[in-house]
């Protein structure tokens, strides 16, 4: 095959996504083909999204072949519904049809589902270029271009006018061959004739069916569930990955944090401030006492009055009219209350005594007893605490039920704030074997109790986020595509334990791939434990309103301790990046070993251990045997120890890494 570099168009088709460019998620999936599968002989140099409009349709797709580009791709506008008119645009534009890419993509396509004969594909040759109409789901276009891509460079080149019989030398073992197509003896007729496209100067015809690539292991890497046991991978055929490159897969992933303005109250607490808030107003907003006694008038050049003076007003911390204060008089204040106009100072009453009253009893007069109060003293000038326009809370700055900040919002009457919405997090339990934890009866030959759902649950509670309790679902696949397709209904990310193994009945990554059209980034991490970790996107259509996002799924491993390792290394990093916490993992610090400690000789591993402080210096020890199935091994732990790969031993007092998981405390002397 030629190295030419082949150009391509892509064009979104979508009266939702030409309004709202960022609800599409299709283009991107489609480019990532391009990249990741199309053998370094694609470049995208168009992309554009237009309604579902006739006109524009065939405007785009004129334009493009106008200027010479190869192969233009659409995607959307393919179904029954009233507006879908891709077909009817594309199909006049077209000089030469090619009835055996549809075929190839229907035949791809409906080896996943029956639904794939609802859609109603084109594709052609106009002048030089070959376009193709594909889906207008993001997992229905990426199948439909999986099943022809290899095939289009040969297509392309012929349509732009190369020479057919220097292509065709060397036979079709040969195109198969640079095609990148694998053929076993199934794919011949046993005499070795081979049936392929008729290019005018073979003097054989017919037409073969394109390899549906969809229904074998070119892309999709999970095992295909309708497959036999013996039909299935022996080994993981996903590529492991270091923690650092999984922590790096899983940030690129991550959704930028969404905001709203969400009233002050009760409410906000756990909330992280997504702006730097100001005051609107000052606190205090008037003079005020910061004592019980009486306010006075101080000149700045003379001792203070002393004797007897008339109370002539009182002023209690409650709104009111107070009449102005003249030299020689007094006005009985109570703590928080307003100092009457042109009063400058308040004395304590300890430093007063009363002199008369009236018939009624009331104060009549007082006498001071001191000559030592100062202008000011004892009063809170406007804005001493707050002044209006200062910058009160920051950016990043959480609502915590302590109760400070909700406090100093509510002081300076700030009604509502820009804050980071907290993501809803789903957990689920998947096995036949599992049972509830809390299931009264003995349990059965191979039931195991659900100790996972919980402590996520309860992890990530106490973490401050929003949790939905899923349940645990069979492993059957129409019972787990059910249950998570109803889930991201209702939740942003997912925390599923179990099912992400090589046993038959593992089923999340095909589900996820090949049911939900979702992306595994990866499916394997270089770690103990926590080996099969995988991680994972899925393009989900908000019902309501039409518009795209990503679902985030951590399929964390069945074990219990490979399980909460992993929620706290993956997991909550992603959830507080959603909240633009910084930093978003947890915090390292060096500990000096209490014992000595075996690493693993292969795997970086994650100890689990209780670290203390002890004359000013962290210390840990091992919690004991820590077998990722030993839940016990994360009772009283609070940190992780860091242990690479070695078959050395790591002696009592060596220096190591640790990730704190919990609080650190200390030992008394």
């Amino acid at each position: 095959m030629t190295s030419t570099i082949l150009k391509a168009a892509i064009l979104i088709v979508s009266d939702t996504a030409s309004q709202n460019p960022a609800t599409d998620t299709t283009g991107n999936v489609l480019r990532e083909v391009f990249s990741s599968d199309g053998r370094d002989q694609w470049e995208v140099i168009k992309t554009k999204i237009v309604p579902d409009n006739y006109n524009q349709i065939q405007d785009a797709v004129t334009k493009w072949t106008d200027r010479g580009v190869n192969l233009i791709v659409t995607s959307g506008g393919t179904g029954f519904a009233v507006n879908d008119s891709t077909p009817e645009a594309i199909l006049p534009l077209l000089h030469k049809q090619a009835p055996g890419l549809i075929h190839g993509m229907l035949a791809a396509s409906l080896a996943i589902t029956p639904f794939a004969l609802m859609a109603r594909p084109v594709a052609g040759v106009r002048d030089k270029t070959l376009i193709i109409t594909l889906p207008g789901s993001s997992k229905g276009a990426k199948e439909n271009l999986l099943a022809v891509l290899v095939l289009l460079p040969h297509a392309c080149l012929q349509a732009a006018g190369a020479d057919s019989r220097a292509l065709h030398a060397g036979g079709v073992k040969k195109l198969e061959r640079d095609a990148g197509i694998a053929r076993d003896a199934a794919g011949s007729d046993g005499s070795g004739h081979h049936h392929h496209h008729s290019h005018g100067h073979h003097s054989h015809g017919g037409h073969s069916v394109p390899v549906a690539h969809t229904s074998k292991h070119s892309h999709h890497k999970s095992n295909d569930p309708r497959e036999m046991p013996s039909r299935r991978y022996r080994s993981s055929p996903y590529p492991m990955v270091s923690v650092s490159d999984a922590t790096e897969l899983i940030a690129a992933n991550t959704p930028a944090p969404f905001k709203f303005r969400a009233q002050v109250d009760e409410n906000l607490v756990g909330c992280i401030l997504a702006e730097d808030v100001g005051a609107p107003e000052s606190v205090p907003a008037f003079r005020a006492s910061i004592v019980d006694g009486y306010a006075i008038i101080v000149s700045p050049d003379a001792p203070s009055p002393k004797g007897i003076f008339p109370v002539v007003a009182v002023s209690h911390a409650k709104p009111g009219e107070i009449p102005q204060l003249k030299p020689g008089q007094v006005a009985r204040i109570t703590t928080g209350a307003p100092l009457p106009t042109g009063a400058t100072s308040v004395v304590m009453v300890e430093d007063t005594v009363l002199a008369s009253t009236t018939e009624t009893g009331e104060e009549k007069g007082v006498e001071i007893l001191t000559n030592k109060v100062k202008p000011g003293e004892n009063v809170r000038e406007i804005g001493s605490d707050v002044k209006a326009g200062d910058i009160i809370l920051k950016k990043g700055d959480e609502v915590t039920a302590v109760g400070g900040e909700l406090g100093l919002l509510a002081s300076v009457g700030k009604m509502e704030v820009l804050v980071y919405d907290q993501p809803i997090v789903g957990v689920l339990s998947t096995g036949d074997e599992i049972v509830p934890h809390n299931k009264p009866e003995d349990l059965g030959l191979g039931e195991v109790r659900d100790c996972n759902r919980p402590t996520i649950v309860a992890a990530l509670k106490g973490w401050g986020f929003q949790v939905v309790d899923l349940g645990i679902t069979r492993d059957t696949p129409g019972a787990l595509e059910e249950t998570l397709r109803a889930a991201f209904l209702r939740v942003d990310a997912i925390v599923t334990t179990g099912g992400v193994s090589m046993g038959e009945l593992d089923l999340l990554k095909p589900t996820i791939e090949r049911s939900l059209g979702g992306t595994i980034h990866f499916g394997r991490v270089n770690m103990k434990p926590g080996k099969p970790t995988t991680f994972a996107t899925v393009p989900h259509k908000n019902p309501s309103t039409g518009t795209q996002t990503s679902k985030l799924v951590f399929a964390l491993p069945g074990n219990p301790a490979s399980a909460i390792v992993t929620l706290h290394l993956f997991v909550l990093p992603a959830l507080r990046r959603i909240l633009n916490i910084n930093p978003p993992g947890l915090p390292r610090v060096l500990v000096t070993l209490d014992h000595d400690i075996v690493p693993d000789p292969v795997r970086p591993e994650f100890h689990r251990a209780l670290v203390e402080v002890r004359e000013g210096s962290m210390y840990a020890r091992s919690t004991g045997g820590q077998r990722s199935s030993r839940v016990g091994s994360l009772k009283g732990a609070n940190a992780l120890l860091c242990l690479p790969a070695s078959k050395e031993l790591r002696i009592k007092g060596s220096l190591v890494d640790a990730l704190l998981i919990g609080r650190v405390g200390g030992q008394a002397e």
